[in-house]
């Protein structure tokens, strides 16, 4: 464990702030607000709008199993689709705040984060003086099979490190890696704006379910057989870059920052969700031996 005088503090915004925008699955509006927080709080959300307001920690005890995306649920409320906006808070080390919205669906913005982190900069972030609790993977861990797996495995710094490979038999997206020691800087530079991305195929199969319906091609990345559709990528290796933005979001539920090394294959958000659940469940055995 590193000593406390080298921790940093922990951080939340300065000033309120709002995000505006539909969501991807269901097309309705919504009002995100960001909120200061003291230190200890957390990051919560807050639904408006009830006969009272409903508080959504979120942490993996509030997680809801979904196809695609992170749901968060409490006193029978959910707040979906959270993980872009939690690895944008994450990502720039955020790691208290309130965040207020009238809608359950987070805004799907662009399908990246980048809205979201432009938005957190423009409020600026305030050190609370109090240094933060990591958590420091001692023992490494591993979930999936032999098609699809996550491992996490004691720090290569003091702080979070990720190695994705991406291996989809659709051959537009094929194959690609990435790896990266996670840095606010890093983060916003590299990070930030990779859009998520589906195939025409099973975009056509969300949308004769009904949902997506407000969404077109140049409002994420959608791959036909011939490639991108009406759009055009911001690197080679962006669907790599968007996974691990997706890893940084759900770690994010730990409710603290970790220190450990990742290394993924063909993950995705259940298999994220497995991995956190896993790491904690060891991390608990080991403070109570």
């Amino acid at each position: 464990m590193p000593h406390t005088a080298c921790l940093r503090s922990q951080q939340s915004i300065r000033r309120p702030v709002a995000v505006s925008g539909i969501g991807y699955w269901g097309g309705q509006n919504n009002r995100v607000e960001i909120n200061p927080a003291p230190a200890g709080a957390g990051i919560v959300f807050v639904m408006k709008g009830q006969a009272s307001a409903v508080r959504i920690p979120a942490n993996l005890r509030h997680r809801v199993e979904a196809s695609n995306r992170t749901n968060l649920s409490a006193a029978g409320v959910r707040v979906e689709m959270v993980e872009h906006l939690l690895s944008a808070l994450s990502g720039l080390q955020i790691d208290c705040c309130q965040i207020c919205v009238t809608s359950a669906e987070m805004p799907g913005l662009d399908g990246s984060a980048q809205g979201f982190v432009t938005a957190i900069d423009a409020a600026g972030i305030e050190d609370l003086g109090v240094p933060i609790d990591p958590l420091v993977v001692e023992q490494t861990v591993r979930v999936g099979d032999d098609s699809a797996w996550m491992e996490m495995s004691p720090p290569q710094f003091a702080g979070l490190s990720v190695e994705y490979h991406l291996d989809y038999d659709f051959a537009p997206i094929g194959c690609q890696e990435f790896s990266l020691r996670l840095t606010p800087s890093f983060y916003r530079q590299h990070l930030a704006a990779a859009r998520t991305f589906i195939s025409v195929a099973d975009a056509d199969r969300l949308r004769a379910a009904g949902l997506g319906l407000a969404v077109e091609p140049r409002d994420l990345l959608v791959f036909g057989p011939e490639g991108l559709i009406d759009n055009t990528l911001r690197w080679p290796d962006e669907c790599v870059r968007h996974k691990i933005l997706d890893i940084v979001g759900d770690l994010a539920l730990a409710n603290r920052p970790i220190y450990g090394h990742v290394r993924a294959h063909r993950s995705g958000h259940s298999l994220n969700a497995a991995l956190l659940d896993k790491l904690l469940q060891g991390h608990r055995q080991l403070a109570s031996a």
